[in-house]
């Protein structure tokens, strides 16, 4: 599946496994959160690194310390309405600290990579046929607005109703 990171599409060094594909002997891979929670102690011990995907749902939330400890975090959009993969990257960022990798799976829509960037995601694996041809074309969408605060350096302090529109930096 094409990786967009940097603004542009890159190799993907990661070998993204579901819980039935056997684990390769070498190489950097991505496991599905239920089979990190099983095979934990084995894939600690990998040389190579282990990055974790996690699919919202409300048994989410308890795991985001603990995959902060990774270096890819990948969470999923399995449907255009579910945002909380949106909260999840903006808690793995500002409240657990994280400084990895995090991308963003699954639904990945054209329209929503620009507010993704603003939560904290900073690559993103791409299987919409429409999404791919406009990032081929370089119409990434640009924002001059924004409703919401998020992450990033050129936020309104607490306290000074940043839930205003105002301009983007």
């Amino acid at each position: 599946m094409p990786l967009w990171r940097d603004g542009r599409f890159a190799d993907d060094v990661w070998t993204a496994l579901d819980d039935a594909a056997p684990l390769p002997e070498r190489g950097a891979i991505v496991v599905p959160l239920a089979r990190w929670d099983k095979e934990k102690a084995a894939l600690e011990t990998r040389a190579d690194p282990v990055g974790v995907e996690i699919a919202a749902g409300k048994d989410a939330l308890p795991h985001l310390a603990e995959a902060a400890h990774r270096p890819l975090v990948a969470l999923r959009f399995d449907k255009f309405a579910d945002g909380r993969a949106f909260s999840y990257a903006e808690l793995l960022r500002s409240r657990h600290g994280f400084k990895g990798e995090l991308r963003a799976t699954g639904e990945v829509l054209l329209d929503e990579i620009p507010l993704m960037a603003r939560c904290g995601f900073s690559s993103f694996a791409v299987s919409d046929a429409n999404t791919l041809r406009a990032l081929k074309e370089g119409r990434l969408p640009r924002r001059s607005l924004y409703y919401q605060p998020a992450l990033g350096p050129h936020e309104a302090p607490a306290g000074t109703r940043p839930w205003l529109r105002r301009a983007a930096s």
